[in-house]
This record gives structure tokens, sequence and C-alpha cells, in this order.
């Protein structure tokens, strides 16, 4: 039986980006209905963040961030992007997460690699769970919020797509809403919207090693690709320096501020080696450096991991003070990072690049915003610096709220008879051995050719076997009933062509994009 949904605005996804988004325009007396498809509305690309979120330190100004934020991003940033952050973060983190939702930051600031002086709040090693704790809260709490959970978006609704009135296609390009599986149900919604916000997250598990959660699949590159909107920078993939590496042991990010703090980066027998590489920042260079670094002496010696070595340069109270989180995930696994070297190999980490958004979020479709990891504001350039990623979530999910809030009233909600309902193409149920089959061919492939360091010939293999990939799983997806694995894995697949082909027609190595 169809549903249709009729609401405000749509929100895809609840991290960050789209939690402020959402808050600011229900406070703002907006109804939004805000889609994810996590069980649990916490889990988020967010949720997960170790690191910390710029604020201002002591002799700061926004001058000298952006002066950071560009060095890192190899002089590739937008500009106006960069003093929008560096202007407005600050003040909208004491404004939203200090004052109106009380997150409960350490009283210290940090440097982290890249910055020129500690300026980064934390919240001892969990920043991002006790941000995306305090907003789901708020969420749940707020009367013009309507959340769905176990929801998966399918599409992007587009009238020159899916309307019934087929001189639509001589309309601009617009959004009115999405497609949205209602997992428990095996139902899908029509969710119609003045305005649609993707606030996805990021891409990480297209490849084999990543620190990102189950849902970083890049459903939201993908869905706004397939409605024609602009996507830019995807070459620039930040694989963080740091996870740990065990065998049959889950993956799990290392925190920069644990070098931030003064562990070093070493071999087996204790000896450092960033100083070859990086003489001036050493073990606190920006990610790429380090990550490049890494690859380049596990290559050298033969070595699956290097190693990050705590208990020589930070006194055990402190480790256990100020890294509680990573101190017991270590030792669930038998390794004590008061005693014991941490394994640690890179792994594919944060999105630099994504939908072209402009100051307010705005992408190329009409009426659909970015804001988050999916999008691309051009702050990170072509490497993104420590602690940024929260801050820019913050403030464009603000600042499309904002946006949102004064134009909202010059669109009428769309017709539900102008959207036809969902055609269910088939019964037959996916198996999921075969979704996961093909999901670790989709991650393989980008891990060994579209990876740290990328090569004419590897990106072309790659490029050849994700497209034939992609035509199998796209016949499969016609006639096979809706999963969200389906969903995810169709999202994927098309994610990973659009990464190795931006990264083949990038001859220049630049930031994090590294072609040898």
């Amino acid at each position: 039986m169809d549903q249709c949904i009729e609401t405000q605005v749509l929100i895809i996804g609840c991290g960050i980006a789209g939690g402020v988004a959402a808050l600011q325009l229900a406070g703002a007396g907006v109804p939004v209905t805000v889609v994810t498809r996590a069980k649990e509305p916490a889990e988020s690309n967010t949720f997960y963040a170790q690191g910390g979120i710029v604020y201002r330190g002591a002799e700061d100004a926004p001058a000298l961030l952006a002066e950071d934020i560009a060095r890192a991003g190899a002089g590739h940033c937008n500009p106006r992007a960069v003093a929008v952050l560096a202007e407005q973060g600050p003040e909208l983190v004491r404004e939203i997460l200090i004052e109106r939702l009380g997150v409960a930051f350490d009283r210290d600031l940090a440097r982290e690699g890249g910055h020129s002086l500690p300026r980064i709040l934390h919240a001892v090693d969990a920043t991002g769970k006790a941000i995306q704790v305090a907003l789901s809260q708020a969420l749940a709490d707020h009367p013009n919020v309507t959340l769905l959970t176990s929801h998966t978006a399918i599409d992007l609704l587009t009238p020159s797509h899916h309307s019934l009135n087929r001189l639509s296609v001589y309309e601009p390009r617009s959004c009115v809403g999405a497609y949205v599986l209602n997992q428990d149900a095996d139902q899908v919604l029509r969710c119609l919207a003045k305005k649609t916000v993707l606030a996805t997250g990021g891409l990480g598990q297209i490849f084999r090693r990543t620190t990102n959660p189950p849902g970083a699949r890049g459903d939201g590159i993908a869905m706004a690709y397939r409605a024609g909107a602009r996507v830019i920078n995807t070459e620039f993939i930040q694989f963080h320096p740091t996870t740990f590496f065990l065998r049959d042991a889950p993956q799990f990010l290392i925190s920069e501020a644990v070098r931030g703090a003064g562990a070093r980066l070493v071999h087996a027998n204790g000896e450092p080696f960033m100083q070859k590489y990086a003489p001036e920042w050493k073990d606190l260079a920006p990610r790429d450096v380090v990550a490049r670094s890494i690859h380049h002496e596990m290559l050298a010696r033969g070595v699956d991991q290097v190693y990050l070595d705590l208990r020589s340069y930070i006194p055990t109270d402190e480790i256990k003070a100020h890294f509680p989180n990573i101190y017991t995930q270590c030792l669930t696994h038998g390794v004590d990072i008061t005693r014991d070297l941490a394994p640690v190999v890179p792994a594919a980490h944060y999105s630099c690049g994504g939908l072209w958004s402009d100051e307010w979020g705005q992408t190329t479709v009409d009426h659909l915003y970015a804001v988050g990891e999916v999008a691309c504001t051009g702050v990170h350039g072509a490497n993104r610096l420590a602690s940024t990623s929260l801050l820019e979530g913050l403030v464009w999910g603000q600042r499309a709220a904002e946006h949102i809030r004064r134009t909202l009233n010059e669109h009428p909600v769309p017709k539900p008879d102008d959207i036809p309902p969902w055609q269910y193409a088939g019964e037959e149920t996916p198996d999921p051995a075969l979704i996961s089959q093909d999901m670790s061919a989709i991650k393989n492939i980008m891990w060994h050719y579209v990876g740290l360091v990328r090569t004419t010939r590897r990106l072309e293999r790659a490029l050849r076997e994700l497209r034939n990939l992609e035509t199998e799983i796209e016949q499969f997806y016609r006639v096979t009933r809706l999963t969200d694995g389906l969903i995810g894995l169709r999202n994927a697949v098309r994610t990973a062509v659009i990464v190795a082909n931006a990264a083949w027609e990038n001859r220049q190595s630049i930031g994090c994009h590294y072609r040898e």
C-alpha cells in the first residue's frame, strides 16, 4: 500500500550537520522530518569522531585559522568558504554546542597536526559521541521534529525524472523529496518536501580499511549524482594514519590527539621515523604526509603495520585520563597502551570532495542542500585540516537552516498526484551473501587500485572492473526486492566509480591525491 508523507523540510541523516540543521529549523517553528537508515539516531559518522572540534585559542584569530586550513589544503581551498568557517565557526561552537546543548568539553585546548597553536576542544577521546548524544536528545525532545529511524533513502525525487507531467523535463532541475524504504514495514514511502537536505556523511566503506561506520557507503553522493547534481574533488580521500590493526580484530581510530599529546610513530624496535619525512612537524605533520610516510616505511621494511608509542612519551595516568576509550578498546584486544606499542595502519577516513555546495549549502539542483561530509564547500581543499570536519558540519548545518527559513514560503509543497508511487520491480529477496561478496569486491578494488598511492594502470583497471561490477549490480537491483543492503551496494559501486574516475582524470599529485 502506497504511503505519502508531506513535510516542509526533509533531512536525510542526523549527524552534526543534519542534526543542527533540523534543530535550528525546528527552533524557528519549521516542521522537519529527519530520516536515518540506522536503528538508533545517534549512529552516525559524528558519533565515532574521537578527535576534537576547532574553537579559538589564546592569541588566535580567524586569519590564523584560515592560514592553517589553506596550508593543509595544499592551496586548493575555496577562500570564501574558509573565511565563513574561520569567522563564524568558533562562535557557533559556543552558542549551539556549549550554551544550547550543554556539551561537556574539557577545559584545556589541544594542538593537533597542521595547527599552528592549541585551539581544539575535546570531550576526552569521544568528542563526537558527546556532541551526538546531546544533539540526538534535543531532536527527540523537540515537537517540530519527526524522526524516522530504520528508513533508508533510495533516490531523490526530481520532477524532471519522476513527474507524471512529462513537460517537467523542460524545467530547471529541482528536488521535491525522496523515495524512502521503511526497513521494518518493507514499504517504500514517497516523502514530499519543499526543501531537502542531504546530510548522509562519508564514503569510507567503499575501502577495505576504514575508520567509518557501516552506513558510510556514499549514499548521498550516489543519489545526488543520479539526480544530476554536480560532484567535485572526490579524488581527495583522506587516509587517517593511525587505525588500530590486529589480525581478526575490528579496526578503530586512534585519534590524532594521541600524537598531539606527545606519542610518536615508531617501528617494532621503538625507532621513530617521521623526522625523516617532516623534520619541522615530525609526528604532527598533515595527515596525507603522515599516512604516505607510514605506507613507505611498511613497503621498505616489508611489514604489515607500524606502531604508536605512548608509553615512552606520555605518563600512564595521563593516558588513562585523556584517552580512556582508546585505552579500553586496545586493552580489549590484548594491547595495554601504557605498556605496549599500539599496532596501526592508515585507513580511509574522510572525503574532502562531494556535492558542490555554496556558502549556504545549496547544490546545483534547486531546493536540494548538502551539508557535512557529503558536501564539498571547498573548505578542505585537497586535504582536511584536523578537527575542522565537525566544525564544518556545525557551520553549514546552521547556514543551510537559515537559508531555508528565509526562502521556505517562496515555494509550495509538491502535489502528491504529480509524483507516482514506487514501482516494485521484483519479489525475490536478495541473497545477503551475494551483496556481501560484491561489497567485498568493491572494497578490495578501491583499496588496491585507488588507495594511498595511485598509478595510471591501477586506476584504469579499477574503472574497468568497477564498471563491469556496476552493470551486474544494476541488473540485480532492477529485479530484486529492496533492502537496505541492496540500496547501499548500488550506491557504493556508483560512488566508487565517481571516486576512481576523478582520481584517473587528475594527473597531478596534490594533497591526499598522490599519483606515482
